[in-house]
């Protein structure tokens, strides 16, 4: 069995004359967190609505689990689970009647397996209330429960912890880990909680103007963007040193911050010393994954 569960490849959307999404390519792998993250308009709700589904692609390929999307449909879907913005449930009826009429409308599905996704998602002790008692959180999960009745390899989740409250918001993070590690799904998360996204996934896609900017680990990305921030005296005199050195991220009144390269920095704190300013401090600095996506997408806010 591959490893490699879904697969993007050249998927381009174009409406009217306007290019939405350009030439996208990755792949997820079997028990993983991906994060997908974008700015307004950068065309991640428009890319999820092509994996599902819901829109067919201009051009370009999706496979699921080696099935093409656009020859075998049915057959791949079988293979995905997933919930569109929010999990659409009737609130009349009972958490299990939901999911009783959800398991209705695939093939194969029994009372046994009804069971067994109540008790993945933790919902044992509600399933006979009705779903409008339910809070938000509980909703979530119930929704997650629909997407799973069918076993899939691939569930993607766009903005799964919209609306929780922190403690909500912890548990679902959590859930979500559990479902790839231990159950070995392969989990797309979209979402704006950048925090939440770094302490979630193992990689992460960085979309923006319908291209993708980054595909990643998590770890390296960051490490990849180390910085290190320099406090010199005299602070002026040392930040023109600098910048005939290296290429400066950021300056303040008390302090400069430059790209941590290794082997060059003996080089540059010699430079200074030489050119007579005494380095008090050096330190390094991995960036939160939200000024790194600052930097990547040009300062444009995350939808």
């Amino acid at each position: 069995m591959s490893d490699i569960t879904l697969s993007v490849q050249g998927l381009r959307k174009v409406i009217g004359k306007r290019t939405i999404i350009k030439d996208l390519s990755f792949e997820l792998k079997r028990g993983e967190v991906f994060g997908f993250l974008g700015p307004n308009g950068a065309g991640k709700t428009t890319t999820i609505r092509m994996l599902v589904g819901l829109i067919k692609p201009t051009s370009g390929t999706i496979h699921i689990c080696g099935l093409d999307i656009a020859k075998h449909f049915t057959k791949a879907m079988r293979h995905l689970g997933c919930i569109v913005e929010n999990p659409e449930l009737y609130p009349f009826l009972t958490g299990m009647d939901n999911l009783r009429h959800f398991a209705v409308m695939i093939s194969g599905i029994t009372q046994a397996r009804i069971d067994e996704v109540v008790r993945l998602v933790g919902m044992q002790d509600r399933m006979n209330d009705k779903v409008s008692t339910y809070s938000l959180g509980m909703r979530q999960r119930l929704g997650i429960a629909q997407a799973l009745l069918g076993k899939p390899d691939v569930l993607i989740l766009d903005e799964p912890t919209n609306g929780l409250d922190p403690s909500g918001i912890r548990e679902m993070r959590a859930f979500i880990r559990f479902l790839a590690e231990e159950e070995g799904l392969t989990v797309l998360v979209s979402s704006h909680l950048l925090h939440e996204i770094q302490l979630m996934c193992d990689r992460v896609a960085i979309i923006s103007k319908g291209e993708i900017i980054r595909v990643d680990s998590v770890q390296q990305l960051l490490s990849s963007e180390e910085r290190l921030v320099w406090r010199l005296e005299p602070i002026e005199q040392g930040k023109a040193i600098l910048r005939e050195l290296a290429s400066i991220v950021n300056e303040t009144e008390d302090t400069v911050t430059t790209p941590y390269i290794e082997h060059e920095v003996g080089e540059w704190n010699r430079r200074l010393v030489e050119g007579g300013v005494s380095v008090l401090e050096m330190n390094r600095k991995l960036p939160a994954l939200e000024d790194l996506f600052l930097e990547l997408t040009g300062g444009e806010s995350i939808d």
